[in-house]
């Protein structure tokens, strides 16, 4: 049977459709869609997403020959329907290349304009439209794309400017113009001869001239874009497989540059940056696609709503407005009309905000994308909730719809609205993606990255951004451009990231070679302070002092339906009264990890433990035990205090005793000064504690075992500070968890020693209360002997962090040294230490649950590892049947989403 790999749409008839994604990419299904709705799009057809595969498998020369036959065929559909034929001089057709992977990756790969131009074929479409204009400047922006994309023709250094744009800008000096469109047809079709003599000069190639060979070229830059380092890059930050490929779809050009009555532009069914229920968005007359998008000019808006705001925030008279800046409600209202309807159908028909693309040539509107659109996390919610209330969406699709790790932007930290009253506005952008952003001013994508891993807050400061500032962007806290608009390059990105961006801040005059900034009448240098409120667009001097975030509204109603359908409950692992207290403001039901040995650091504490640790009795140790006492037992009352009414899982002593000393020189005097023994004593029992892999040394339930004085204090700890809360009338419900067995025996003698100071502590209060003991299971052979070790214990939380160190055979201290390789070299698709391994370590886990409900059905299992806030990890324990994950406080809103996203999802 033949493989079909190319799919025709047009007027009004499609091979694919919306549910072909995986085939068509999701570019190539919403084209054909919108072509069996009645969407007016430009005829064409699209190459699958396979295709992409077998080029990278066989290379560029046998793609072509194997798609030749079915891409002609298309070719010639296109022909037919647009009554006009690609190559021809008299009768010319042009088509765009674009790129369409079933996950939107906005920016991130290649797309081709105006393909099919030469000499002869430029003459021609004078003749034919009477517009050399029009015909010149697309011809420019053709050589200019592809001599980009296909030939790679870019800057030699990151100070320097585009090439193309290099002669751009000395052509328009000569004559002392600022914008493209004021070109003449003269000085356009210079641009055209200087574009292909750079191109000879730098790639050694001359200009194709034959249209065949630039669909072949432009269908191959395409695919070879999926492997671009950007590409790569947002692959990794999204969570996107290689192996997903990307579509490309050919389209007949329909053009935005012919004149005044012709136009381009990019709008939302709903705002994107704050989830309004408002249509939005930008054009552009006279321009093409790429002119809205880069911000070399200022866009207008779409609705009149929205010129009103930005000429507010912009501080432009209503006078300049109407005359400059008009928008397409007032400008083409009979166009807008259209647009406004079939915004709205596309809305209705995919129940979710739309991003879309359109072209008006000369009077007639024509659609060439629409997406789901991608937005900030409150955008997401709001949207979600929004549409739930219309009754376009249920409550289970409301809870499907919104991505878990989108959720931590609405946990990010705002300006305090008192600092906001004293900050210093320096200038004014817009809005492009919400959220407060203070950082140190650096002018290049690869600066913000080296700032940042040297652990700094970087502001990213850019004229426009580009593509190949992807890296940097996301190494950046916000990103502030003088171009642009809410649909440039910078906002999508940024909103798509959850950065804070300001884009178009025509106030500021950045200057990459000086790496400065001009804003109001000063000069700032890299390194100095900014801070950027991406809500409203404003720009401060210095930094601004932050707030925590708070769960209400929108994120309080979504958090509600989650709890309406989760199974699986969410916990924290907070070592502190203010984290259980943060951790409970978002939901937690409880804590599934304390760890006790954090709250041994502090000037008092220390003492006591290290003379713990310097005694070589029991008595001695007892001794210092006793002096520690009240330090636990105020520590844990306060955490059962502060999650009264839930559990409370605290781990006994868990690190190695070398963590509590010092193993320098004026470390170890001080120590022996405070505990009056000489420096010589200090430095044998520090030598003494040293061993060769102290992750698999004495740590753990060995120190108990081996101390089991530790194990006594810390339970009396416990269960003092529980039953004075109880006395108080609190409910404490307290858990001791045994920390890295490995066999039932090491559990059975440890919950002995539990058990009895829990007794004489009872005695001493005169009653008693409920508690729990668990072990933590974080070795494999805990996890393969399960069955015996629930005889005894009554929970059992999995440690994955250790668990995956254990089963890998990875130090996670050391795996970076060989991480990336593994990760490039495809031999790990994730990193295990942040993606539940579910193949190898995921199964360990799930046969200790098995084996734990056959001894003791009720037995509870939870997860305690970093892995408890990661929404892929989350889902698998709430396949597997377990009661709870646990996470850090700010992670526990996004727990809850995928554990309710596990519970909807079946």
């Amino acid at each position: 049977m033949t493989v079909k790999r190319v799919y025709t749409f047009g007027n009004g008839k499609a091979e694919g459709n919306a549910q072909m994604r995986k085939q068509l990419g999701g570019k190539g299904a919403n084209l054909a869609e919108m072509n069996l709705i009645g969407v007016p799009v430009p005829p064409g057809f699209t190459i699958t997403t396979d295709c992409c595969n077998e080029y990278y498998k066989i290379g560029q020369e046998k793609i072509v020959e194997v798609l030749r036959g079915e891409v002609d065929e298309a070719v010639k559909h296109i022909e037919n329907l647009m009554n006009s034929k690609f190559g021809d001089a008299t009768n010319p057709l042009l088509v765009s290349v674009r790129s369409g992977a079933r996950a939107s990756m906005p920016g991130m790969m290649d797309t081709i304009l105006n393909l099919g131009l030469n000499d002869e074929v430029a003459e021609g479409m004078v003749a034919k439209t009477n517009n050399p204009h029009f015909v010149y400047d697309s011809y420019r922006r053709f050589v200019q794309m592809y001599g980009d994309v296909v030939l790679e023709m870019k800057p030699e250094n990151k100070e320097d400017i585009d090439p193309f744009e290099e002669i751009i800008e000395s052509v328009k000096a000569e004559r002392g113009i600022k914008l493209d469109k004021d070109l003449t047809v003269e000085e356009l079709q210079k641009l055209v001869r200087l574009f292909k003599e750079a191109i000879k000069a730098r790639t050694g190639k001359d200009f194709p001239n034959d249209p065949i060979e630039q669909l072949w070229g432009a269908i191959c830059a395409v695919f070879r874009s999926w492997m671009n380092e950007r590409a790569i890059l947002y692959r990794k930050m999204e969570g996107i497989p290689d192996e997903w490929g990307t579509a490309v779809s050919v389209m007949a050009m329909v053009f935005g540059n012919m004149g005044e009555t012709s136009a381009t532009g990019v709008c939302f069914s709903r705002d994107a940056g704050n989830g309004e229920n408002l249509f939005n968005g930008e054009y552009l007359v006279n321009a093409q696609g790429e002119d809205v998008v880069a911000g070399t000019r200022t866009p207008q808006q779409i609705t009149k709503v929205g010129s009103l705001r930005w000429a507010n925030r912009a501080g432009i008279t209503e006078e300049e407005r109407i005359s400059k800046y008009p928008s397409m409600e007032e400008a083409m209202p009979e166009i807008y009309a259209q647009l406004n309807d079939i915004q709205n159908k596309l809305e209705q028909h995919y129940r979710d905000m739309q991003d879309m693309e359109f072209t008006v040539q000369e009077g007639k509107l024509w659609f060439l994308q629409t997406r789901n659109g991608k937005c900030t996390g409150s955008a997401m919610v709001k949207i979600a909730i929004d549409l739930l209330h219309e009754g376009m969406i249920d409550e289970k699709t409301a809870i499907e719809r919104c991505e878990p790790n989108k959720l931590d932007e609405l946990l990010h930290p705002v300006f305090d609205k008192l600092a906001l009253q004293k900050a210093k506005v320096i200038t004014q952008g817009l809005p492009a993606s919400p959220g407060a952003a203070s950082g140190q001013i650096v002018f290049h994508a690869d600066d913000a990255q080296a700032w940042h891993a040297e652990g700094h807050k970087v502001i990213l400061v850019r004229i426009e951004t580009s593509p190949e500032d992807l890296a940097g962007m996301s190494a950046a806290e916000g990103i502030l451009t003088a171009r642009g608009g809410m649909t440039s390059h910078a906002a999508v990105v940024a909103r798509g990231m959850g950065k804070c961006c300001v884009s178009g801040a025509g106030g500021i005059n950045v200057s990459y070679k000086d790496k400065t900034v001009e804003i109001d009448g000063r000069l700032y240098k890299e390194g100095d302070y900014i801070s950027l409120n991406g809500s409203t667009g404003q720009v401060f001097a210095g930094e601004v002092p932050t707030k925590a975030a708070e769960l209400s509204g929108d994120f309080k109603e979504l958090m509600d339906l989650c709890d309406k359908y989760t199974k699986l409950q969410v916990r924290t692992n907070a070592d502190t009264p203010h984290d259980a207290r943060v951790a409970k403001a978002f939901g937690a039901k409880g804590i599934g990890l304390t760890r006790t040995e954090h709250m041994f650091f502090d000037d008092k504490k220390i003492i006591a433990m290290r003379e713990m640790i310097l005694s070589d009795t029991p008595e001695g140790r007892e001794k210092a035990l006793n002096k520690l006492l009240p330090y636990q037992k105020a520590d844990f009352k306060g955490i059962l205090e502060a999650m009264d009414g839930l559990p409370v899982n605290i781990r006994l002593l868990d690190p190695p005793l070398h963590e509590f000393v010092p193993h320098d020189l004026a470390g170890q005097q001080v120590m022996a000064d405070e505990m009056g023994v000489d420096l010589a004593t200090i430095q044998r029992r520090v030598a003494s504690l040293a061993e060769n892999n102290p992750m698999l040394g004495h740590r753990g339930c060995r120190l108990g075992i081996t101390f089991p004085e530790i194990t006594a204090m810390q339970t009396r700890a416990i269960i003092s500070a529980a039953c004075e809360l109880k006395k108080e009338g609190k409910n404490p419900k307290p858990e001791i968890m045994v920390p890295l067995i490995g066999t039932v025996a090491e559990f059975r003698q440890q919950k002995a020693v539990i058990l009895k100071s829990a007794r004489r502590t009872f005695d001493e209060y005169g009653f008693k209360l409920d508690f729990e003991i668990g072990t933590m299971i974080e070795i494999p052979r805990a996890a393969l002997t399960a069955d015996l070790i629930a005889s005894e214990a009554q929970y059992f939380s999995f440690g994955t962090n250790d668990l995956t160190q254990m089963t890998f055979g990875y130090s996670r201290d050391d795996i970076a040294s060989f991480l990336p390789v593994y990760l490039d070299k495809k031999i790990l698709k994730v990193d295990p230490f942040q993606v539940l391994d579910q193949e190898g370590v995921g199964q360990l886990i799930k046969m200790a649950v098995e084996k734990g409900h056959k001894v003791r059905p009720n037995i509870r299992t939870g997860i305690c590892g970093e892995h408890g806030g990661e929404p892929s990890s989350v889902k698998f324990c709430a396949k597997i049947g377990m009661n709870y994950a646990s996470c850090s406080p700010f992670r526990v809103p996004i727990a809850r989403l995928a554990a309710a996203q596990a519970s909807v999802e079946g």
